[in-house]
């Protein structure tokens, strides 16, 4: 490895962008690309498709209202730590557009996606937009200059819809059974929006197995 050039460190993230803890997660492996040259393959999956492109009110999900606010309260203070402010959280929707499009969003590059892909994050979490409805995502993409034939194409091409059945489907295989989920190794695997030096601790712990040490 030359000179401060900083090590590949390849990951491996189920993610879905109606996930708050997903956000919080996506900005923690942001702050890892300070000491690694990180590669993330996004495995994207939808954890509640039962869920309206029209939205709905959270309390629908059926959290008792005592758990809601600990988990709100958790993940204020989580997104605090990232130096991020949250809208009040009180609408989910369905994500099955958005991750279409995040997947068709990666054949325009890295720049491309990773720019739609913050987007989706700060739309819903921060701005409270609808990242269910088709116009508002056309209008995100739009904004972060994926293609005009690559929005089109997202959600007409069903080998997108395959793709996140594929993602499902290797979600089961690994055990999924949070999100965000992050594998650096087989061993090296984080489960939900863990603490950022234990994000730094397994991310070390996956380098030296990728590097076969």
């Amino acid at each position: 490895m030359p000179g401060n050039a900083k090590p590949e460190l390849l990951a491996t993230v189920f993610s879905d962008y109606i996930c708050p803890f997903c956000y919080i997660g996506d900005l923690r492996l942001e702050r890892l690309r300070s000491h690694f040259d990180l590669r993330i393959n996004w495995c994207l999956i939808e954890i509640h498709p039962e869920t309206p492109s029209s939205g709905q009110p959270v309390s629908e999900l059926g959290y008792s209202k005592d758990r809601w606010t600990s988990m709100m309260d958790n993940l204020n203070r989580l997104a605090g730590e990232e130096g991020v402010t949250l809208c009040e959280h009180d609408f989910t929707t369905s994500s099955h557009k958005a991750l279409l499009l995040a997947e068709a969003a990666k054949e325009a590059g890295p720049e491309t996606f990773y720019a739609i892909h913050r987007r989706l994050f700060t739309a819903f979490f921060e701005d409270g937009l609808n990242i269910g409805d088709e116009t508002v995502l056309s209008g995100l993409a739009t904004s972060c200059a994926v293609p005009a034939e690559i929005i089109k194409r997202a959600w007409t091409d069903r080998k997108y819809e395959d793709k996140l059945a594929l993602n499902q489907a290797v979600a089961g295989q690994y055990g999924v059974r949070a999100t965000p989920t992050v594998f650096f190794s087989e061993s090296a695997r984080l489960d939900g929006a863990l603490p950022f030096d234990v994000f730094l601790q397994q991310a070390r712990r996956g380098l030296l197995e990728q590097q076969g040490n």
